[in-house]
C-alpha cells in the first residue's frame, strides 16, 4: 500500500491522541510546588521547635528524602510520577526516589549483589562528580587565598 505524505499525515494525526500539554503542564507545576510548599511547611515548623536556620533547612530536607523513599518503596511515588511527570522531579525528592527505585526492583538478587550494588546506578554517577566537583572547588578555593 503506497501511501503519500499527505495521506500519511492524515492517518497520523487521526491515530494519535490528542495532547493535553496544558493540564499536564498545570500537574507538574502543582504537584512540583506542593512539595516545594510541604518542604517548606517542614522547615517552618523545625523552626518553630527552637531549630536554627542551617539545622531547621538539614531537617526539612531529610524529611523529605525519608517521605520520598517510604512512598516509593510503597509504589506511591511512581503512581504520583505517572500524573504529574516532571513535577515530581524536584531535585530532593527525585534523587531520592532514583535511589531507593532500583534498590527495590533488585533486592530479590539479595542485599549485597540486588539492594547494595543497584542502588547507586544512578546515584553513583552524581555522588562521584559532586566529590570531584567539590575537590576542584576546594583546590581553586586554596589557590586562591594563597595569593
Amino acid at each position: 500500500m503506497k501511501l503519500t505524505p499527505e495521506e500519511y499525515d492524515g492517518l497520523s494525526k487521526q491515530a494519535s491522541p490528542k495532547s493535553k500539554l496544558l493540564q499536564d503542564c498545570l500537574w507538574a507545576f502543582g504537584v512540583g510546588g506542593a512539595i516545594c510548599l510541604l518542604g517548606e511547611i517542614l522547615r517552618q515548623s523545625y523552626l518553630a521547635k527552637g531549630f536554627t536556620l542551617t539545622d531547621a533547612s538539614t531537617m526539612a530536607s531529610v524529611t523529605l528524602i525519608v517521605i520520598s523513599a517510604v512512598t516509593t518503596s510503597l509504589g506511591w511515588y511512581q503512581r504520583l510520577a505517572a500524573k504529574a511527570g516532571a513535577g515530581t522531579l524536584v531535585p530532593i525528592t527525585g534523587f531520592a526516589n532514583s535511589v531507593v527505585s532500583p534498590a527495590i526492583e533488585f533486592k530479590s538478587e539479595g542485599y549485597v549483589p540486588g539492594v547494595g550494588a543497584k542502588m547507586f546506578l544512578i546515584a553513583g554517577p552524581v555522588i562521584v562528580y559532586g566529590l570531584a566537583a567539590s575537590a576542584v572547588w576546594g583546590v581553586i578555593y586554596c589557590f586562591i587565598r594563597t595569593l
